[in-house]
């Protein structure tokens, strides 16, 4: 049995680095809305949208588009 090993070139590894530090400030924003937002305008309790928001990009991209009550 071999072991393969796949080496990212200096460009994939800043890459995935710079993907990395957005997913983080993503979801930094979205618990910081959360924080200072009020609990009427937010869709559901807010103690739902912490362990929703830690899901990798999904969660934050869910609260910015669905949990925050928009007025019109």
């Amino acid at each position: 049995m071999t072991k393969t090993h796949t080496r990212l070139s200096t460009g994939a590894k800043i890459g995935v680095g710079a993907l990395g530090v957005v997913q983080v400030a993503f979801a930094f924003l979205a618990f910081w809305d959360l924080a200072f937002r009020d609990a009427d305008e937010v869709r559901g309790p807010k103690q739902a949208w912490i362990p929703a928001i830690l899901v990798n990009w999904i969660g934050p991209l869910a609260y910015f588009s669905v949990g925050i009550r928009h007025r019109r």
